[in-house]
């Protein structure tokens, strides 16, 4: 364990694909002016590279080419704005290009491989910075800060998931098909609460939180409460 976390804030917010942890994140940091952590978007780049290389997955060496990708990876984020953060890989941004579907699916498949979660460990906790940090992920509260000050745990539906991810990708001109959508979340939870290392699960401490019937500002205003008890 990183010394680091008992010394700067955390709130940890973990739950399945399309819960909402990534735009409540994003809100609930600005709001407290701490930085964030996306894990999911480190992943996604392991994915990315993997697909890039046309890495197979079921090959007998694909955990080492992909601990080798994961360990070595030359990203950089930077603040933007508009949309929050951009992000290079190897120099050109893929901010977009690692959120399509296929990019979000392989790497859960990516996340199932242990020597890949502890290579991107270190580098997750690296961003505990002053003034406190606001964490989103699959195992935040479990794994990689598990003395955070406040751990969060969203869930919703598939259906209600599968009807955001819709959403968000006609706002990007992206045709999908709902039931689809739904398919893939749903092997998506089940790929990552059934893998041996780190599995979603909320941690024992966690305040679940049922987004579906919940606007987001409900949901901001709820762990910012949360917070100010603690």
């Amino acid at each position: 364990m990183s010394n680091t976390d008992k010394t700067f804030p955390v709130i940890t917010i973990d739950g399945p694909a399309g819960s909402g942890k990534g735009t409540i994140s994003q809100r609930v940091a600005e709001e407290l002016g701490w930085h964030i952590l996306d894990s999911g978007a480190l992943y996604r780049l392991v994915a990315f590279a993997a697909l890039e290389r046309k890495i197979a997955l079921e090959t007998s060496d694909a955990e080492a080419r992909l601990y080798e990708l994961a360990k070595n990876l030359d990203v950089i984020f930077t603040p933007n704005e508009e949309q929050g953060i951009d992000i290079l890989l190897e120099g050109k941004d893929v901010t977009e290009a690692i959120r399509s579907e296929q990019c979000g699916n392989t790497a859960s498949r990516v996340a199932a491989f242990q020597s890949v979660r502890q290579a991107l460990l270190e580098r997750q906790r690296q961003f505990l910075k002053a003034p406190g940090l606001v964490a989103d992920g699959r195992d935040m509260g479990t794994v990689v800060f598990p003395e955070a000050q406040l751990k969060i745990f969203l869930t919703a539906s598939a259906e209600i998931r599968g009807e955001r991810r819709l959403n968000q990708l006609k706002e990007r001109g992206i045709s999908a098909n709902l039931r689809g959508l739904i398919r893939d979340i749903e092997e998506r939870d089940a790929r990552d609460m059934q893998r041996k290392d780190a599995p979603l699960v909320p941690a024992d401490d966690a305040i679940i939180i049922d987004t579906s019937e919940l606007s987001i500002d409900e949901v901001v205003n709820r762990v910012l409460e949360a917070y100010q008890k603690r």
